[in-house]
């Protein structure tokens, strides 16, 4: 009875009292640091109105620190609540299965479809999708930072870790974490003048602004001297690795 209470409780907050929906997802993954049930966090999302949360995330900033926080939220929770899911990586990552005001997301959806502004996963950032529908396209990015890859935690060892990112400073944020990743996972040999680089930069080849922007990011972090160093695509840990978090920063 006190759990069907809270719940009914939960869903007229969301209807009726303006309900600070990036900081809730700040405080999400706050949660989830210092191991304490989300589930309050989880209802609240799950009740909340699609067009309410879009008049609040609607500003790329906006859309680019509260879309990482719940992406990453979500990971953790289905996954510690259901690891044997990530031996299907492909399935796991197409389900739809984060309750987003009633709509049922996949971390697909998110990535690709909101953050990515549409993009179809299987043409490296090149080519979007035809006919995205109106709830992808109302919540949306208008432009696509490259930097929101250093930022998504999708469970596995080599993915970036989890931070609480911030609509005042999200830009600053990723632009760190896109520093210390490829700071971690770039090696330059200069005999060879070659380098050994992230497979990320293969995926997602067009939002990097192909191989001429990815030397271009590498150069300007002081990780290749030029663009005449080759880059060769390293391999990419799979391995699943939850409660990744990066120390707490603001």
């Amino acid at each position: 009875m006190f759990l069907a209470f809270g719940l009914v409780k939960q869903e007229a907050m969301c209807g009726n009292v303006p309900v600070n929906y990036i900081r809730t997802a700040e405080e999400f993954v706050g949660a989830l640091r210092n191991k304490e049930n989300t589930e309050t966090y989880q209802k609240t999302f799950e009740y909340c109105k699609l067009d309410q949360l879009a008049n609040q995330v609607a500003t790329d900033d906006q859309k680019l620190a509260f879309w990482i926080n719940i992406y990453n939220a979500y990971i953790q929770v289905v996954l510690t609540k259901n690891p044997e899911l990530y031996k299907d990586r492909t399935a796991f990552f197409k389900k739809k299965q984060i309750n987003i005001g009633g709509r049922l997301f996949s971390f697909n959806d998110i990535e690709h479809g909101i953050l990515r502004r549409s993009q179809n996963e299987l043409f490296l950032g090149y080519f979007s999708r035809l006919f995205p529908d109106k709830t992808e396209k109302m919540l949306r990015v208008e432009k696509v930072d490259w930097r929101l890859h250093f930022g998504l935690n999708c469970g596995a060892a080599s993915c970036p870790p989890v931070r609480t990112y911030y609509v005042d400073n999200v830009r600053a944020q990723l632009d760190s974490a896109a520093e210390a990743y490829l700071g971690r996972y770039t090696k330059y040999d200069a005999s060879k003048k070659s380098a050994r680089v992230t497979p990320l930069f293969t995926w997602f080849r067009g939002d990097f602004g192909g191989l001429e922007g990815v030397k271009n990011i590498l150069i300007r972090f002081e990780l290749i001297p030029d663009k005449k160093t080759e880059l060769v695509t390293d391999s990419y840990d799979w391995t699943l690795k939850l409660s990744n978090f990066a120390p707490y920063e603001r």
